[in-house]
C-alpha cells in the first residue's frame, strides 16, 4: 500500500470530528471516500494534505510514518489535493500556473522554454490537445482548468492525488474528460482518492469505497461487491428507495403554465402543460435545450414566438410578477449573494419585485429545514445542501405558482438530497406546479409524475411516471421515434 492512515482522530474547539479513522490506498487504485456533509471526509483529506495535524493516529507513505506540519511538506512527499475551487491565476498562462513558485531558472532568469516544454509533455501524456502551455487560464473551460490542476500535481511528482468533488462544476460532456484523466492517472500508478456525492461516479471509477459517518469509519468495500442501495444505507441509515417521497395519485390539477409552439434561437415547437400539484421532469443530453427551456419560461432568454399562458414573459421581472420562479443550476453564481446573510438572501426576490408573500424569514428557514436556522449567518459558510434550501426559501417569500428547478441537487450530499425531495413533493402537494430539470436519471424517475425528454431544442417525447432509465435515454439519444 502506498498510503496507510491508522487511528486518525481530530477535534476542533472540543468537538470531535474524526475518531479512529483508517484508510489504505494502493498505487494505481482509485479509492472513493463518501459520506454526508459533516462525515469527516474533508478533515481527513486535509490531514493527509498537511492542512491539519491529527490529534491521534499515524499516516504512512510507502510504509514509513510521516508528519506534515504544512501543505508543502505533503507536496514534497508526493501528495496533492485538487479542491472544488481551483487555485489558478486566470491572467497567466497554463505553464506559468503549473510552475507557479517553482519556475525553472537559467542564468538568473525564468526559463520559459523549459517550463513550456515540461507542461506540453505532461499535457501530451494526459492526452490533452485542446489547449497549450501558453494559453491564458481565463480562456479555458472549467474542465480544462481541472486538467491544469492535474498537470500541476504531476509536475510536482505527486503519487497520491486527492480530488474533492471533481465534477461538481462540470457539464455532462466534460465529465467524460475527467473519466479519461482518472484512467490515465491509474495507468501511471498514481493513487487517486476520489470524494464525490455522485454515486454513479463512485461505481464507474472507484476500485474500492470507504464510508464515513459522523467522523467514524463505517466500512471499506470493493465497489464490485456493494450496491447503490447498500452504500446509501451505510451513509445515511436508510434505503435508496426511501429517498423519494410517494407520489400523490391523481394530484395534478388545473394547468398553471402552458406553451404552444414556443421557440427562440435555440428552442423550437415547444408544446407542454404544467399542472398544479405535479412534478414534471425534464430529461435530455447536454446541449438538448433543457436549461434554455427553463430560461425561456422564466423570461431570462424569452420565447420569441409561440403562445404561453398565463403570459409569455419578456423579462425575469414579468415572470416573477406572473408567479413563475427559477432555482438556477449554479446557485453560487446565479442564485445567491454569498457574502450576504441568510436573511438577506431569503429576501432577495421579494425586495426586488415587491410581490406579496411570506415575510417571516425564521419560519421560512424552519419550513425548508435549514440546519441550523441562523438568519444572520453568511451564506458562503453553509453546506451545498443548506445553500440550496436558502435558494428555495428565497422563492417561497413570493409564493410562486410555478417553480422551475434546474439541477436541484447538484453538489449536495445524499442526506440533503432526501430533504430537498421531501420539500419539493410537499410544495407540489400544496398545489404548486413544479418542473424539475436533472441530469441524474434515478432522480428523474424517482421524483417525476411524468417526464418530457428534450433533444435538439425540441421535445422528443413524453413518458409517464416510473419509466425505465433506458427508455429515457433512448428518447434523449434519438433511438426511438417521439
Amino acid at each position: 500500500m502506498i498510503l496507510k492512515m491508522r487511528g486518525i482522530a481530530k477535534s476542533f474547539l472540543g468537538v470531535r470530528v474524526l475518531s479512529g479513522v483508517g484508510l489504505e490506498v494502493a498505487a494505481g487504485e482509485v479509492h472513493a471516500v463518501v459520506g454526508e456533509n459533516g462525515a469527516g471526509k474533508s478533515t481527513l483529506m486535509k490531514i493527509l494534505a498537511g492542512v491539519h495535524l491529527p490529534d491521534e493516529g499515524v499516516v504512512e507513505i510507502d510504509g514509513s510514518p510521516v508528519s506534515f506540519s504544512h501543505p508543502l511538506d505533503a507536496q514534497r512527499a508526493g501528495v496533492a489535493i485538487i479542491y472544488q475551487e481551483f487555485n489558478l491565476l486566470p491572467e497567466r498562462g497554463v505553464a506559468e500556473n503549473v510552475f507557479l513558485g517553482r519556475e525553472p531558472v537559467r542564468r538568473g532568469l525564468v526559463d520559459r522554454a523549459a517550463m513550456e516544454t515540461a507542461t506540453a509533455r505532461l499535457l501530451e501524456q494526459l492526452g490533452e490537445t485542446s489547449f497549450g502551455p501558453r494559453d491564458l487560464v481565463r480562456h479555458l473551460s472549467i474542465a480544462q482548468q481541472q486538467v491544469v490542476e492535474i498537470v500541476k500535481a504531476l509536475s510536482q511528482n505527486a503519487r497520491i492525488i486527492v480530488m474533492d468533488e471533481p465534477t461538481a462544476a462540470l457539464a455532462d460532456h466534460e465529465v467524460e474528460l475527467l473519466y479519461r484523466l482518472v484512467s490515465r492517472l491509474r495507468e501511471r500508478g498514481i493513487a487517486v482518492l476520489y470524494i464525490s456525492h455522485r454515486l454513479r461516479e463512485v461505481f464507474d471509477l472507484a476500485d474500492r469505497v470507504t464510508v464515513l459517518k459522523d467522523g467514524t469509519l463505517v466500512t471499506t468495500a470493493e465497489t464490485a461487491q456493494i450496491t447503490s442501495d447498500e452504500l446509501v444505507r451505510l451513509m445515511v441509515g436508510r434505503d435508496l428507495r426511501a429517498y423519494f417521497p410517494p407520489r400523490e395519485a391523481g394530484a395534478a390539477g388545473e394547468v398553471r403554465l402552458g406553451v404552444r409552439g414556443g421557440g427562440n434561437t435555440v428552442l423550437d415547437g415547444i408544446d407542454l402543460d404544467l399542472r398544479a400539484g405535479e412534478i414534471l421532469g425534464v430529461a435530455g443530453l447536454q446541449g438538448s435545450g433543457r436549461t434554455e427551456l427553463a430560461k425561456a419560461l422564466f423570461g431570462a432568454e424569452p420565447f420569441t414566438r409561440g403562445e404561453m399562458t398565463p403570459l409569455r414573459p419578456a423579462s425575469v421581472r414579468q415572470a416573477v410578477a406572473a408567479g413563475i420562479g427559477l432555482v438556477t443550476e449554479d446557485r453560487k453564481a446565479e442564485g445567491l449573494a454569498l457574502r450576504q446573510s441568510v436573511r438577506d438572501n431569503a429576501l432577495l426576490v421579494s425586495r426586488s419585485v415587491r410581490r406579496g408573500g411570506r415575510g417571516d424569514v425564521r419560519a421560512l428557514l424552519e419550513a425548508v429545514r435549514l440546519q441550523p436556522p441562523r438568519p444572520e449567518q453568511e451564506v458562503r459558510y453553509l453546506s451545498g445542501g443548506n445553500q440550496q434550501k436558502v435558494v428555495l426559501a428565497k422563492w417561497m417569500t413570493v409564493a410562486p405558482e410555478v417553480l422551475v428547478f434546474d439541477e436541484p441537487t447538484r453538489g449536495v450530499d445524499v442526506g440533503a438530497k432526501a430533504a430537498i425531495y421531501d420539500l419539493m413533493r410537499g410544495l407540489a402537494k400544496d398545489g404548486m406546479a413544479i418542473m424539475m430539470i436533472s441530469s441524474e436519471l434515478p432522480e428523474l424517475v424517482g421524483m417525476s409524475d411524468r417526464i418530457v425528454v428534450m433533444r435538439d431544442g425540441r421535445i422528443a417525447g413524453e413518458l409517464p411516471s416510473g419509466p425505465s432509465e433506458e427508455a429515457v435515454m433512448r428518447l434523449a439519444a434519438g433511438e426511438v421515434s417521439p
